[in-house]
């Protein structure tokens, strides 16, 4: 049975797509379709914002919501504005894990349209460079991805409470390079461990 919501921790995650701008090289969904050999994280198809809503339960026990699951949550853009007021208005805390390409994708700057219902947002840097960028991330948008990554960290700064940004420890990675572009664009940094082993399919 396909998982829309599923806990980890603290925290409740949300899984309303598997649509996403990009095919990074070292995703877990291309290792297995079962997060953590437990929920199936692929979807049968998109959950309506209703089915989101009775798959999240009682918000109230989970530290934060966070829309992220197998596909880039923000194009399902409208769901996710939808979902978050009405968690909002449930006083639930609420985090997007995004790669930060939907301005490319919508074409337009849809962080307006996140103000004041989402107080965090990671969102994966994943390489020093575009070329890097464009090896591991292999975006479907093109060579303009990773500079729109870049300014969709800038500009999220202006809407979103809390913005960091992350990467995967991988050999291609320049981790301290990195580091420097977040403290350069004055934002938290974080460093996830590749997990590859863990990954069963």
């Amino acid at each position: 049975m396909q998982s829309i919501a599923y806990p980890v921790g603290e925290n409740l995650y949300l899984n309303i797509t598997n649509r996403c701008s990009n095919e990074c090289a070292f995703c877990i969904r291309n290792k297995t379709r079962d997060f953590n050999q437990k929920f199936s994280l692929w979807l049968e198809k998109e959950p309506s914002i209703d089915e989101i809503m009775a798959a999240i339960g009682e918000e109230k026990k989970y530290q934060q919501i966070v829309f992220c699951g197998y596909g880039e949550p923000l194009i399902r853009l409208d769901a996710v504005k939808e979902v978050a007021k009405r968690l909002k208005r449930q006083g639930a805390k609420i985090r997007i894990d995004t790669n930060g390409t939907a301005n490319l994708f919508w074409g337009k700057n849809i962080l307006p349209e996140l103000k004041g219902i989402i107080d965090s947002m990671s969102i994966s840097l994943n390489a020093q460079n575009a070329e890097v960028y464009n090896k591991l991330c292999r975006p479907a948008l093109g060579d303009k991805s990773f500079e729109a990554v870049l300014d969709f960290i800038k500009e999220a700064k202006n809407f979103i409470p809390e913005v960091e940004v992350s990467v995967v420890s991988l050999p291609a990675v320049d981790i301290e390079a990195c580091r420097k572009i977040a403290e350069k664009l004055g934002v938290k940094f974080r460093v996830r461990t590749y997990y590859e082993e863990n990954y069963v399919k």
